[in-house]
């Protein structure tokens, strides 16, 4: 199996780089639909996919709550038990908010591979106001918790900023 390091020096499988590039891909497709670009999906041990979203939460009808980790999350918790959800990844186009992070926490993934850094996404959005950006790492979060939850990420940061380039003037 190829493997990869991520800048924190996790190895990463090539079954996992396809996930995370599946997830850009359906960043991608977000887009295509009119919604922001971001995408989420989580994957069992085995790397089958469980569960899969689009990013909901664009105004006037989205719902500002339905970032793609939340609904990708809130979809695995209700398909699997507690102890599949513990050896499951979800793999994000960009880093999970500290709402999503709150989600993935209580929903009991065990594993989070993400490909755009909060930071990076910030430098691509600004200050535009369908993304408030917060400056938040998603580590920070999970290492407020009582269980752990692995980050890995970022990852492919230039393959995951594409969808964005032009969407957020």
């Amino acid at each position: 199996m190829t493997r990869q390091s991520d800048p924190a020096g996790t190895a990463l499988s090539r079954r996992d780089l396809d996930l995370l590039r599946q997830s850009i891909a359906l960043s991608e497709t977000s887009k295509a639909r009119g919604r922001h670009p971001f995408a989420a999906l989580v994957a069992d041990e085995a790397g089958k996919i469980v569960a899969s979203a689009g990013n909901n939460s664009m105004p006037p009808e989205g719902d500002p709550t339905q970032h793609a980790e939340l609904v990708a999350a809130a979809m695995a918790a209700r398909a699997l038990p507690p102890e599949a959800l513990a050896q499951c990844t979800l793999y994000t186009s960009a880093e999970p908010c500290c709402m999503c992070a709150g989600a993935i926490y209580w929903t009991g993934i065990g594993r989070v591979v993400y490909a755009l850094s909060e930071h990076a996404l910030l430098g691509l959005t600004g200050n535009h106001p369908e993304n408030p950006t917060l400056s938040l790492p998603c580590r920070e979060v999970f290492a407020r918790g009582q269980r752990q939850v692995a980050v890995v990420g970022p990852v492919l940061e230039e393959e995951a900023a594409k969808p964005h380039v032009g969407f957020w003037k």
